[in-house]
């Protein structure tokens, strides 16, 4: 099971956009009951759109404006968003962060001051920092460690690692 990020953004501003419309149109509504002067006119807004032409220029930009969003927002919505989640099977899986906190755990090793982890959908990228001067092998002990917890977790695709290793400007 892997769960996507929500479309969010674009869903409140869509939804900003048509609330303000709706607050426009009803202050303007009890303004025209009340008997007062509306905040805007609608016979001076019918007025103005009954004497443009179709084929005037800002209609023609404002509807390539308004089919361009449209087209973005449906693009937005079809498109799948980054996985929150690697599936571990059908039903179950484990959040990113989580995996990432349980394979930078892994990658503390002895010798390792701090260590600092990407996971991505097919690699594991680990970045280790140690004081020793000598850093030969360590790459291979982290790697091993961290595919060793990578199999504890059992992962649906177990990823390829990849470990690089810094020697701090200190190491003595």
């Amino acid at each position: 099971m892997t769960r996507r990020s929500r479309r969010s953004l674009p869903a409140v501003c869509v939804s900003l956009l048509l609330l303000g419309v709706c607050v426009l149109v009803a202050v303007c509504a009890i303004q025209l009951a009340l008997g007062e002067t509306p905040l805007v006119s609608y016979s001076a807004v019918a007025g103005t759109l009954h004497e443009t032409s179709w084929a005037a220029r800002e209609v023609l930009i404002f509807g390539a404006v308004v089919a361009a969003v449209g087209l973005l927002l449906v693009l937005v919505s079809v498109v799948p968003g980054r996985a929150r989640t690697a599936p571990l099977d059908e039903r179950t899986s484990i959040s990113r962060r989580g995996l990432r906190n349980a394979v930078r755990a892994a990658a503390r090793v002895d010798g390792v001051e701090s260590a600092s982890v990407r996971v991505a959908r097919s690699r594991v990228k680990a970045s280790v920092r140690t004081r020793r001067t000598n850093t030969d092998g360590m790459a291979d002990v982290v790697r091993e460690s961290v595919q060793q917890r990578l199999s504890e977790i059992a992962l649906a695709r177990t990823p390829r690692v990849v470990v690089r290793v810094k020697a701090s400007r200190g190491a003595s």
